[in-house]
């Protein structure tokens, strides 16, 4: 589904250039559940934000879902990105004005979905994710796990072939933090590929395998013996 290889990311500025990614080679397969793991700035989530097409590589190539992506322009990302990747992140990133129900529908406004659907699929993502009593709700009135699951809710609605996670547990307490590593597996387990960033290792136990990242290398990974969902 995924392919990377020999990929670099550069930022320059008129007097420093930074490698935060050096000679990355990774293949991520379709319905794979992926945790990347390693410091503060070794380069994490610069990698995510390239896996996610928000970002581009300076050199290597990108394979996604059978495309040579790394030249895309920016509105070519975009499009390849609607519909095919959801994303849930450590601070939510709810908008504040917005109900539950319309965070939630907004994706599938993006992708021009009729009313009908919207209504359809936008429900059954709020049930699915046991927050559909919360719908006309705004987000300030929901608790930080309570928002997290809006949150993946956006990400599924789309029916995204992958959900990219960045540190999705970061802003929760353990109780909270575990029912959405429960979310995360159960969504994997029904075919959808999970990537995630996270500092613990607990959590990324939940994964099938773990990439080890330092100094914008990859250093190391390791397949998990029992990814079981956490009790």
């Amino acid at each position: 589904m995924i392919s990377i290889r020999n990929l670099k990311k550069i930022y320059r500025t008129e007097e420093v250039e930074t490698t935060a990614l050096d000679n990355i080679n990774l293949d991520i397969k379709e319905g794979e559940f992926l945790a990347i793991m390693g410091p503060s700035g070794c380069g994490k989530s610069t990698l995510l934000n390239i896996l996610g097409l928000i970002d581009s590589p300076s050199h290597g190539e990108h394979h996604f879902l059978g495309q040579e992506v790394s030249k895309f322009s920016e509105r070519q990302r975009a499009g390849l990105r609607k519909g095919s990747i959801g994303f849930v992140f450590q601070s939510f990133n709810l908008i504040d004005e917005l109900t539950v129900y319309e965070n939630v529908e907004l994706p599938l406004l993006y992708m021009d979905v009729s009313a009908s659907e919207r209504k359809e699929r936008v429900g059954a993502a709020l049930e699915q994710l046991e927050i559909l009593h919360r719908k006309s709700h705004f987000p300030q009135q929901l608790s930080g796990g309570q928002q997290q699951r809006v949150a993946v809710a956006r990400a599924v609605v789309s029916r995204p072939k992958v959900i990219l996670a960045d540190e999705p547990t970061g802003n929760l307490d353990s109780k909270n933090g575990d029912e959405v590593m429960n979310l995360l597996t159960d969504l994997n387990r029904s075919g959808t590929a999970i990537i995630m960033v996270t500092h613990s290792a607990a959590y990324a136990e939940c994964a099938h395998r773990i990439v080890h990242v330092l100094d914008g290398h990859i250093v190391g990974e390791n397949m998990v013996k029992h990814h079981l969902a956490m009790n």
